[in-house]
């Protein structure tokens, strides 16, 4: 009987969260596919491995509530009735009200406020040393996906800290602290959205929120998608830039002719989202030949995006930065029924963002060492330095 391949590698170990790159390729040389004892699930580390758990239907997201689930409720309230958290057909109800705000032309139709909101941020920053994460970055995909919403300006502020508070829960390991943290914000940040709503039933508006009021999506589901919106519509985003942002600066890099082409390398380059699980609802063959594995009925299957994007089976130097690479089939939005909804706003957002910043600051270099935010399944710098004068 052939023995099943293993792994001890430790997605909650520091080292790992400063630079998982080299502990990916080290496991991949070894085995695409590997089951982990500690967390009693399998972790995927190539291409094809990651790309067909997110393909497979059998393979589903299934929302379990996390325990105590009575201390928990309303953390769990707002993942239970997402569409990332569900399959078809409940994920087809819930995502349909809220595809049409993210086609291509309706945002086409945001670029120009894009840019309004880029220049002005950019306006602010003065001259000197800035944080071009928190003075720039942040706010910039927060308040575009807050008008879209139709979020009032004064609680910028709060959805950063709510949303922060909330995906740190997602970590291998959370802390008590960060559990209690995450309860808090999940009670605050509904408690705006069922105003709001209550609010828009009321005085109807030019905004989604509106339009989902008017669906038939119960309070607990619109709450629930309008959270979502507003987390996954800036994390990303931020935390894109962030990374793709200090690995250019790093190296001396600019984003070239076609910002656009930039941004996939930085998708790819440092993955902000490293983990996407799924849970087997049959016996699922993932790999192929001799490296196959069999994920059984209820297992899970961690597909790890930034292991898949520097698989050097499909990207040529894949550790390398190249801000024109023309072949890039990178996982970074997912692919399958959970493709990301945001994904053409993110990457508008990222490639405006790109070219107004260099425009203004075609110097612009690291001013101080930046400072990650420590967590692995969301990367991202809590803080990065510039000068651009």
């Amino acid at each position: 009987m052939r023995s099943v391949p293993t792994t001890s590698l430790d997605l909650s170990d520091p080292a790992v969260a400063a630079d998982p790159y080299p502990f990916f390729a080290a496991e991949r040389a070894q085995h695409p596919v590997a089951w982990h004892e500690g967390t009693q699930r399998w972790l995927t580390f190539s291409h094809a491995t990651v790309g067909a758990v997110q393909r497979d239907r059998r393979l589903g997201r299934l929302w379990t509530d996390k325990e105590p689930a009575s201390y928990l409720e309303p953390f769990n309230l707002l993942h239970r009735n997402q569409m990332m958290e569900n399959e078809p057909p409940v994920h087809t109800r819930l995502r349909r009200p809220v595809a049409s705000a993210f086609s291509r032309g309706h945002v086409e139709r945001l670029r120009p406020r894009v840019r309004e909101i880029a220049a002005g941020l950019l306006d602010e920053v003065g001259d000197g040393v800035f944080d071009v994460v928190g003075a720039y970055a942040e706010p910039l995909p927060v308040l575009v996906i807050a008008e879209l919403l139709g979020v009032p300006r004064s609680h910028v502020d709060d959805l950063r800290d709510w949303s922060q508070a909330i995906v740190r829960m997602y970590e291998v390991a959370p802390s008590q602290q960060v559990v209690d943290d995450a309860v808090r914000a999940s009670v605050d940040f509904a408690a705006l959205v069922r105003d709001l709503v209550a609010v828009r039933r009321r005085t109807p508006a030019d905004d989604l929120v509106t339009d989902l009021a008017a669906t038939e999506l119960s309070d607990d589901e619109v709450v629930a998608a309008v959270v979502l919106l507003l987390n996954a519509g800036h994390e990303a985003s931020v935390n894109v830039f962030g990374n793709g942002l200090v690995a250019m600066l790093r190296r001396g890099l600019r984003p070239g002719a076609d910002p656009a082409v930039c941004v996939e390398e930085m998708l790819r380059f440092d993955s902000a989202l490293q983990l996407f699980e799924r849970t087997a609802t049959e016996a699922v063959e993932v790999g192929s030949g001799e490296q196959a594995v069999v994920v059984e009925p209820g297992q899970r299957i961690a597909a790890l995006l930034g292991a898949a994007n520097r698989d050097p089976a499909v990207f040529e130097d894949a550790d390398e930065f190249r801000v024109d690479r023309e072949r890039n089939p990178h996982l970074a939005f997912g692919v399958g029924v959970h493709f990301c909804l945001g994904a053409p706003l993110a990457r508008m957002e990222l490639a405006e963002s790109l070219q107004a910043l260099f425009a203004r600051m075609p110097d612009i270099t690291l001013a101080g060492e930046p400072e990650s935010r420590g967590t692995f399944v969301l990367r991202g710098f809590h803080r990065v330095p510039v000068t651009g004068r």
